[in-house]
């Protein structure tokens, strides 16, 4: 079993998600006793989110890179990357390291089109709605990428970090994000995907008509496969 290094922190309670599914994923997949071989490191939210507001990018990176220097020197063999939105500084976080850093958006592309699906809407901070670098890589890939009306932006932003962040699970957000993913759904997307990893926590498979895909699963899932193979 190969170690897996994890870059966490943002938000806490997403990367005790990757925890809890890899560790869940090798038990499920070895049985017995087994757990996954993990290295990580977590890093301050606010101190990042402070950074982003003013632009300042290579700071960013400069401390996710720190951290995945730390994961890699307590023996990862590959490194993931547990946040969507700092995906945007994801080439200097891997070149920084010598060991494979997965990215989110091709895993999530290369699932897709194992589903057969051609059109996919994507749901995410306002940083990479507005921002298009996470939904333009997938769309690299030869899929479309449909996005919630700029409308919604705002209010999908408010519940990620005043709500999803401290696990704040409120009903009329729920009510709100399967609205956007109706709409999405009716705009002719053949699934969505969560692109907040925190969004998982709002909404469910059963919850809706069109499949969706939370990020979180299908990184661990990933992970969990070149860990064993």
């Amino acid at each position: 079993m190969q170690t897996i290094g994890l870059v966490g922190g943002m938000s806490w309670e997403s990367s005790a998600a990757y925890y809890e599914g890899l560790n869940k994923g090798v038990q499920e997949r070895l049985g017995g006793l087994h757990s996954a071989k993990l290295a990580m490191s977590s890093v301050d939210l606010a101190e990042l989110t402070d950074l982003q507001d003013k632009g300042d990018w290579d700071a960013v990176a400069a401390i996710l890179a720190e951290a995945a220097r730390g994961v890699v020197a307590a023996g990862a063999d590959f490194v993931l990357l547990c946040s969507t939105t700092f995906h945007i500084v994801y080439d200097k976080v891997a070149a920084a390291v010598d060991v494979p850093v997965l990215h989110l958006a091709d895993i999530l592309a290369d699932k897709c089109r194992a589903m057969g699906v051609g059109t996919v809407g994507f749901i995410g901070t306002k940083y990479t709605m507005e921002n298009t670098f996470f939904a333009e890589r997938i769309a690299d890939h030869g899929l479309d990428v449909n996005l919630p009306d700029p409308l919604h932006i705002d209010t999908v932003d408010s519940i990620i970090y005043d709500e999803l962040v401290f696990r704040k699970v409120n009903p009329s957000s729920r009510k709100r994000l399967l609205t956007i993913v109706d709409e999405l759904w009716d705009s002719g997307v053949s699934a969505v995907l969560l692109g907040a990893s925190e969004l998982s926590l709002l909404v469910r498979p059963q919850d809706v008509d069109v499949p969706v895909l939370d990020v979180i699963t299908v990184h661990v899932e990933a992970a969990l496969d070149r860990a064993l193979a």
